[in-house]
């Protein structure tokens, strides 16, 4: 299933062009009541244009970036780790990594993960960095999505975790 607000900005982008057809439509119908339906057929068929322009899950599309200063060349991996993974095998092409460890059991498990892990993928010209996320693996990735613009999502876990996230973003997955 396709979500078009994934986000608050999102929402508030629909909520501010909901607003505006709403005025179009009841200024219309004021000036008279044929304009009015014109208005609102035009407005309707607007927004759902509008919403269908919104890239489906699973197509490969690639992630948006966060931020549009970021030099060509770069390729962002997320690492979605369970509590207690020991290692990862992230690709050699990846220039920043951030490594979310959803905190299933207890925090400080998920620290000392994704601690681990980032110090096991450190190397010379690679940003890594650790964090801990919400106790399901999906919100956790989904978080970490909206800050980070990563090219590719690696799961080092249960297969069925990255089926789910596959099924919702679109951005390779693949299992570590």
């Amino acid at each position: 299933m396709r979500n078009p607000l994934r986000s608050e900005a999102q929402a508030f982008r629909f909520l501010m062009v909901v607003i505006v057809a709403a005025l179009a439509i009841g200024g219309g119908a004021y000036i008279n009541t044929w304009l009015g339906i014109v208005a609102a057929v035009l407005a309707v068929a607007g927004i759902v244009w509008w919403l269908m322009q919104e890239p489906m899950p699973g197509t490969g599309e690639p992630a948006r970036r966060v931020d549009p200063s970021t030099p060509a060349g770069t390729h962002r991996v997320l690492v979605v780790a369970m509590p207690g993974t020991s290692s990862v095998a992230v690709g050699a092409d990846a220039t920043e990594i951030v490594v979310i460890v959803p905190a299933l059991v207890s925090t400080l498990e998920a620290e000392q993960t994704a601690l681990s892990l980032t110090r096991r993928l450190s190397r010379p010209g690679v940003s890594v960095r650790g964090e801990v996320g919400p106790d399901d693996p999906w919100l956790a990735a989904e978080d970490a999505l909206r800050t980070f613009g990563a090219d590719a999502i690696v799961v080092a876990g249960d297969a069925g975790i990255a089926d789910e996230i596959r099924g919702r973003v679109t951005v390779p997955v693949s299992l570590a």
